[in-house]
């Protein structure tokens, strides 16, 4: 298993990357800074949210998935649920039209 970023380094990197590329991102809750579990909120400004969450695979890289489509009520409630469970996350939210999510990682879809 290869080594990983701390987590605020990771969350910087990407706001920094989804800002670079047009987006606005900003951090919305700050967890551990050293190995916190990130969570990304992409919102593509009509009212669709999708959550990412990191999850290890088998080869013991990570990968994310990607929720349903969700609207800011639902979005900000799954959240709040992660949150409720683990202080230690870290929320970043981007705002992008295109709902990029700016991840370098693989991404899946939850079934």
């Amino acid at each position: 298993m290869a080594p990983r970023l701390k987590t605020h380094i990771f969350a910087t990197a990407l706001v920094r990357q989804a800002r670079s590329g047009g987006a606005f991102a900003y951090v919305i809750s700050k967890g551990d800074p050293d190995s916190g579990s990130l969570v990304l909120r992409v919102n593509n400004l009509a009212a669709e949210n999708r959550i990412y969450r990191p999850v290890t695979a088998m080869d013991g890289g990570r990968l994310w998935m990607q929720s349903a489509v969700l609207n800011d009520v639902e979005a900000q409630a799954q959240i709040g649920k992660l949150l409720s469970f683990d202080s230690d996350i870290w929320v970043v939210e981007i705002e992008d039209r295109d709902g990029r999510h700016f991840l370098t990682e693989e991404v899946r879809r939850e079934i």
